[in-house]
């Protein structure tokens, strides 16, 4: 069986897809400034001559030995910049403070509160430094794996760092992750050391990690050391008391005068860190990123497709337990030396205007979001943006999930209208540490469509057996040549990686469903596996909650598929009206009448139902199973990525 069985939804969403409207032109500002002011002349120079293209962006990043060789490709193993030696921090940090950005702001830090603490280029070295030393202190050193379980504070993008500069591999835990998630994660990677904040906050609320954190650590002998980043400062807050000889405090193990640590000059082909998938089902998979193809191609990423320039405020909404923030707060924008904004706390919080009052405040140039932000915003409607002086904002980058038209075309309008500039669309995953596939600001934006592939990028639509599918017909999306920011291994498990290269033998296989039209842009229309069986019919979920959304009351929307006698399943649906919009029988009429006609009689939901908020990550992903779960009575399992 080669053929792709495509939902009938999806589809319905390909031929619509073929039939592009509302095509964004490319704003001429961005298009005369943008760091490939000919992407067809670079991707073509990258498909004649891979290693050559990559040669010349190696030059983005200092090394301390020069490679040998660009790559070697031995599937399923590749491998980057041979010989080669380098060292992000040292990347992220010295070649700035060694020369004109030194009292530079690198980091400009807010809490949920309103606290704000700036950090220039010159003080984010010490205090690096100064940290860095402490972990040798406590044996650290090349090779050895520290866990870091930290909301989205100055003090993680420190340990991060840190880790980085003597040669230590990072594996940073989403804070808020659950006592078994975090154990697991801990054991898998052999850490020595843990690293975590006494607590978070969130909407107004002071949520404890430290005790999930003695709980993972309890049984486990391999854990030498516990650092305690001790926030309880504020008023009412205790100071979190330690109870075992293995806890010590983040800032009493820091020596103040010791702001030199040398750093560790680190083969290309060494691990950097560790970050796990968060799989609904089966065990975790420990991605690994080398240092030098990593560092290659977040560099040339943050100038090439997120247009961040050294003397530009950026801004990413998510957080440093994602892959987002590891290659787009931390390593990318530090690369460059880009002064970066970092909140903790959700973008709706404590009122539907603090993005954009942040954004005014500090004049930010380009933002990276998650679409699910953007329909939230939407659902509080453009008042809060339209009272904003956003006239400096001129890129708005959206990755995730499917940025469906309706949400592309209203962020154009009302969050870079102002200044003239573009919002633009991007697909990548963890595994591939940054963009493949997306809409460079030098050609036309389609909404509905992410793309096309990045310069280096060897994208295909195939079916089953690997054959390239026409234009216009959908199948699998596929890598045909590795990256030198893709994954090397899975910790511990190299199988589990060759997988990826063996779905489909001599690709990688991303998991998705994509199309893509005559002229190379691609629509990625959601996971192969993520559809329900209705009657019969195979539909897909994305499809439906597409639908809804491009219902004029809809400002988000989420589809489970449940058991049905009849029907195999049935399909509800869970919407969030925007601002202003009243719930009634009147409007579920109308919602099941707007998906009967968009995408006929059997995707319409048996059931809708009006709630005030999603269950969301922390990185904006609607958690679809616990939805499930709890309309099935079931127990929903590991809550501990939810947002709230």
């Amino acid at each position: 069986m080669t053929d792709i069985q495509l939902t009938e939804s999806q589809q319905a969403a390909i031929s619509a897809l073929m039939h592009d409207e509302g095509v964004i032109p490319p704003p001429l500002a961005l298009a005369r400034s943008a760091y490939l002011p000919n992407d067809g002349v670079e991707r073509d120079r990258a498909q004649r001559d891979p290693d050559g293209f990559w040669a010349e962006q190696a030059e983005l990043v200092d090394w301390v030995e020069p490679y040998t060789r660009v790559s070697e490709f031995n599937p399923p193993d590749h491998a980057w910049f041979l010989g080669g030696k380098l060292n992000a921090s040292a990347n992220c940090l010295d070649r700035h403070v060694h020369g004109d950005r030194r009292n530079q702001a690198a980091l400009i830090w807010i809490g949920e509160d309103g606290e704000e603490h700036t950090y220039t280029y010159a003080r984010l070295y010490r205090e690096v430094n100064r940290f860095a030393n402490a972990l040798k202190r406590l044996g650290v050193g090349k090779g050895d794996r520290v866990v870091v379980y930290m909301p989205l504070v100055a003090e993680g993008i420190i340990t991060m760092l840190a880790c980085a500069r003597i040669g230590a591999v990072h594996s940073v835990v989403y804070a808020g992750m659950g006592t078994q998630a975090l154990a697991s994660r801990i054991a898998d990677s052999g850490a020595r050391v843990v690293v975590c904040s006494d607590y978070t906050y969130r909407r107004g609320r002071r949520i404890p990690l430290k005790p999930t954190v003695d709980e993972a650590v309890r049984d486990d002998p391999q854990v030498q050391w516990v650092v305690v980043h001790r926030r309880g400062s504020r008023p009412g807050d205790e100071p979190v008391s330690f109870e075992s000889e293995r806890e010590v405090d983040f800032y009493d193990i820091q020596e103040p005068r010791e702001i030199h640590c040398p750093p560790e000059p680190m083969d290309a082909e060494d691990p950097l860190f560790i970050l796990y998938t968060s799989g609904t089902t089966g065990k975790p998979k420990g991605v690994v990123h080398a240092t030098g193809g990593y560092m290659v191609g977040v560099t040339f990423l943050a100038r090439a497709f997120y247009q961040i320039g050294d003397r530009d405020i950026y801004w990413s909404t998510s957080d440093i337990g994602w892959i987002v923030g590891h290659s787009f707060i931390v390593y990318g924008p530090l690369s460059i030396g880009a002064t970066v904004l970092v909140r903790e706390g959700v973008p709706d919080y404590p009122t539907a205007d603090v993005t954009w009052e942040l954004c005014e405040r500090f004049g930010v140039n380009v933002m990276f979001t998650a679409p699910t932000a953007v329909r939230m915003w939407m659902s509080h409607g453009p008042d809060a943006p339209s009272r904003y002086d956003l006239s400096r904002l001129r890129l708005v980058a959206c990755a995730g999930e499917p940025l469906n038209p309706e949400a592309h075309r209203w962020a154009q309008e009302y969050l870079v209208g102002q200044s003239g500039g573009m919002v633009v669309d991007n697909w990548w995953q963890t595994e591939v540490a940054g963009p493949v596939l997306g809409t460079l600001p030098t050609f036309e934006a389609r909404p509905g469509k992410v793309g096309k592939p990045m310069p280096g990028v060897v994208a295909d639509v195939v079916d089953r057996e690997g054959r390239s599918l026409p234009p216009g017909q959908g199948g699998l999306l596929v890598l045909r040549r590795p990256l030198p920011y893709m994954l090397r291994t899975v910790w511990g498990d190299h199988s589990r990686y060759a997988r990826y290269w063996e779905q489909i033998p001599g690709v990688y296989a991303a998991g998705d469903i994509a199309v893509r039209d005559s002229d190379g842009y691609f629509a990625v229309l959601g996971r192969a596996d993520d559809v329900m069986n209705v009657a019969g019919h195979r539909i897909g979920t994305a499809d439906v909650e597409g639908s809804l959304v491009r219902h004029k009351a809809v400002g988000e929307a989420a589809v489970i598929g449940l058991p049905d006698p009849v029907k195999g399943e049935r399909i509800k649906a869970f919407v969030v009206l925007r601002k202003g919009v009243e719930p009634g029988p009147g409007l579920i009429a109308s919602l099941k009448d707007h998906v009967r006609q968009d995408l006929g009689p059997i995707a319409q939901p048996s059931e809708i139902e009006v709630r005030d908020s999603l269950p969301k990550t922390r990185s904006g992903k609607i958690v679809r199973r616990y939805l499930k779960a709890v309309e099935m009575g079931e127990d929903p399992g590991d809550l501990s990525t939810l947002a709230d």
